[in-house]
């Protein structure tokens, strides 16, 4: 392999526009193949076939976009307000008119099924529309002063550089939920999408580079996470950091971050609890728990981890999601099934060590529990009862399309067995007594709770957790907050 190519003529003859797949990366307003030779070859893992490559780029080629950013970042930071939101309001358009090639590419690239990256594009593109019109009201803020014959203001400002590093399970709303804030406050970007799924961040670069972003506003870096980002978390003139991922991969980033003492945002690990309460509508919370733990085929940070029933209704809720289950169908992303295959062999052999575990400790499974013939990476939608707290997949993070269900005898123990874990993104809860939904969306220690639904996310609100499961907000109001310095000017006139 001699450099960025694309392989895969089953996507490029499937685009109504062909020139969004690029395999160079876009550094200070060009496409550059930087000097890290060979390539980065990207699979489609519905069949291992390779899409293509992107561009390998080095330390050095990681600096430079800094300096474009860096080189940008005065002119952008004071435009007028308006400028940039109709800059970002045209990326948000071209958006949508590409919906169907945005959504194959990420299909091909991520194996997620084509209706489910569709509904990622619409999800990434509200994230650009909703900070389109908040770049319109900076916040300033007038105070009543302490003080005789002074004025006193708080202005929001931007505070320079940003790096952004995404994950390879929402390869477009995850930089636009980033992108599109740091963009309206005023900062430029530097970004770094996942070497398993580039494609995505680099079709979204080609469409800000039409919308008429400036050269160096925004930059998208490819090559290996440790060669381009190192160099960023190192950098003084990098100001603010955002990464959703892993929350080991997130130690390492506060830990490298600290002696620059940047703005950090960081969204990492899930291990959600689902508590179903005796008086809950038991359908629905069926219907609600496969959404909860199937959509992405599993591999969500907010994915529902540990299935708690209260004992009286537990059997009639395993049987209904049992059921649910076994009914859903497997396949190529390509062919919109309900589950996709999964990103990688170590994600197979992860569902295949927690089912095995559990299993051994006296689960008992009901429907699913290994590797589909469809190919390598795909793994039967699953379900396992009875499984006792010492279980590694009430304990970890599964990733996966395994649920793992337990009883419970009370509300105490319930809430208890919940906040019993690292993580703290969001808790789902069944239940209709109006006094107990209240005494637990007080006692669940995470960032979002979900009751009597799954859908809770969306532009404007707050997305993000508690203890390990991250630092700050995206979404809303809330996710400008990093990426600008507040600034108190007490002037007399005098």
């Amino acid at each position: 392999m001699s450099g960025p190519q694309i392989r895969s003529e089953a996507l490029m003859s499937g685009l109504g526009d062909p020139a969004l797949l690029r395999g160079f990366a876009y550094v200070g307003g060009r496409w550059v193949g930087g000097a890290g030779g060979a390539g980065i070859a990207v699979t489609n893992p519905a069949d291992g076939a390779e899409i293509g490559s992107v561009a390998r780029l080095t330390a050095a080629d990681s600096a430079a976009a800094v300096d474009a950013a860096e080189a940008a970042f005065p002119a952008w930071a004071a435009a007028l307000p308006q400028a940039r939101s109709a800059l970002l309001r045209r990326w948000f358009e071209l958006m949508l008119v590409h919906r169907e090639d945005l959504a194959r590419i990420m299909t091909f690239e991520q194996g997620k099924p084509l209706s489910e990256a569709r509904g990622e594009i619409d999800y990434a593109a509200s994230f650009v529309e909703f900070y389109a019109e908040e770049a319109r009201r900076p916040n300033i803020e007038s105070v009543t002063s302490h003080l005789h014959d002074a004025e006193v203001e708080i202005w929001r400002e931007p505070v320079g550089v940003a790096a952004l590093i995404t994950p390879w399970n929402f390869p477009a709303a995850m930089l636009t939920r980033k992108a599109a804030a740091a963009l309206a406050a005023g900062c430029t970007v530097v970004a770094h999408p996942s070497a398993e799924t580039p494609f995505s961040a680099l079709a979204l670069a080609e469409l800000a580079e039409r919308a008429g972003f400036p050269a160096g506003v925004f930059n998208v870096v490819t090559g290996d996470a440790a060669t381009v980002v190192g160099p960023w978390t190192e950098d003084p003139r990098v100001r603010a950091l955002s990464f959703t991922g892993s929350t080991e991969i997130g130690k390492l980033l506060y830990r490298q971050s600290a002696a620059t003492v940047k703005r950090l945002v960081l969204e990492l690990g899930g291990h959600a609890p689902f508590l179903v309460f005796a008086e809950a509508d038991l359908d629905q919370a069926a219907e609600e728990a496969v959404k909860a733990k199937f959509a992405t085929t599993g591999q969500d940070c907010l994915g529902a981890n540990r299935f708690l029933v209260e004992r009286p209704v537990y059997e009639g809720f395993c049987t209904r999601f049992a059921a649910r289950i076994a009914a859903l169908t497997l396949g190529p992303g390509m062919e919109d099934r309900d589950l996709g295959p999964l990103m990688n062999g170590r994600a197979v052999a992860k569902q295949e060590e927690h089912v095995a575990d559990a299993l051994k400790r006296g689960a008992k499974l009901l429907t699913g529990g290994r590797r589909s013939g469809l190919g390598p990476l795909y793994f039967e939608p699953t379900l396992l009862v009875d499984v006792p707290p010492d279980a590694l997949i009430f304990r970890e993070e599964t990733f996966g399309p395994v649920a793992a269900v337990a009883a419970f005898d009370s509300e105490e123990e319930a809430v208890a067995r919940a906040n019993d874990t690292e993580y703290g993104l969001v808790a789902y809860v069944h239940a209709l007594d109006p006094r107990r939904i209240y005494r637990l969306s007080r006692a669940l220690q995470f960032g979002m709770v979900a009751i009597n639904r799954t859908k809770v996310t969306g532009a404007p609100i707050p997305f993000g957790g508690m203890k390990q499961s991250g630092l700050a907000r995206e979404g809303a109001r809330y996710g400008l907050e990093a990426f600008t310095d507040i600034k108190y000017v007490c002037r007399d006139w005098a």
